[in-house]
């Protein structure tokens, strides 16, 4: 109970933190992945607080990801953008990695968007699709929600079979037709814990497994959402496709390269998408509802 006490001690230190910077918690939240971080230039009015200034953040390791918590108005909502996020193959714990999130569930939270860049285990796809995630398989050997159950911010038991919004989902497979992105599917994202890439014998597996696409990140902050009663929204940008018997090696920066071609995409898709996000259209606080 100890440790429990002393992590929500955490997260209210992080949230009272941004309350005093940026004022009222949006009710959208992005989370953008490798290569994705560019959308949050795209905020109006925007107030940047990078992570280290954050009591209880994370450091992020990775190069590609800014390391900033930025807030304004996007499309007209006001939304919470996370410009990277934390990995469990940094070092970090599951519960240490998604206390960003927790912080911003507590402070009022209600829609979360997050997007990561994926390598594609599904045949039927081509680089730069972008995977609207209707399911995951976790392979990451940690879970947020282990040990005592903070019973104010969710149940100990959560349910997690509708954990990405279908709503949300079709929503944003219709927003991205308007928004004409040219390759678009529905798929399961599996989360892995890295920082090694897959083999061909794991990639075989995975595909065999019924994944679509495979990451090293997303399943964690998910879980933390669904536990405090948000709606998701999931994309992967599928930056590379193989084929286990005919299989390339694989180049981060090829990856993270391919991740911001096909960011474009990605964000006229969540252009077109926000203002139904956000609800009223005004200031994020009715998401959620």
């Amino acid at each position: 109970m100890e440790a429990a006490e002393d992590y929500r001690r955490r997260v209210e230190e992080a949230r009272g933190f941004i309350v005093s910077r940026a004022g009222e918690i949006p009710g959208l939240v992005m989370i953008l992945g490798t290569g994705l971080g560019d959308m949050a230039a795209r905020l109006d009015d925007p107030v940047v607080i990078p992570y280290g200034e954050i009591p209880n953040f994370p450091r992020s390791t990775v190069e590609s990801h800014s390391g900033n918590l930025v807030i304004g108005r996007l499309a007209g909502c006001r939304t919470a953008v996370l410009q990277g996020r934390f990995h469990y193959y940094e070092g970090y714990s599951t519960r240490e990695l998604t206390l960003p999130l927790r912080s911003l569930a507590a402070g009022g939270a209600r829609t979360l968007v997050v997007s990561n860049a994926a390598g594609g285990l599904n045949p039927g796809f081509v680089p730069g699709t972008l995977m609207i995630i209707t399911d995951h398989i976790n392979f990451i050997p940690d879970n947020p929600l282990r040990g005592p159950n903070v019973d104010e911010w969710g149940p100990r038991f959560p349910d997690m079979s509708a954990a990405y919004t279908p709503e949300l989902s079709a929503a944003a497979m219709a927003a991205g037709i308007r928004a004409g992105v040219a390759h678009l599917e529905y798929g399961t994202y599996c989360a892995i814990p890295g920082p090694s890439l897959e083999t061909p014998a794991e990639t075989r597996f995975l595909r065999q497994a019924g994944a679509d696409a495979v990451g090293m990140s997303t399943v964690p902050e998910v879980i933390v959402a669904v536990h405090s009663g948000m709606r998701v929204l999931g994309i992967s940008v599928v930056s590379n496709v193989n084929d286990p018997d005919n299989f390339v090696p694989i180049m981060i920066d090829d990856i993270i390269a391919r991740s911001r071609e096909a960011a474009a995409d990605l964000e006229r898709l969540l252009l077109e998408l926000v203002p139904e996000l956000c609800g009223n259209g005004a200031d994020g606080s009715s998401a959620g509802t």
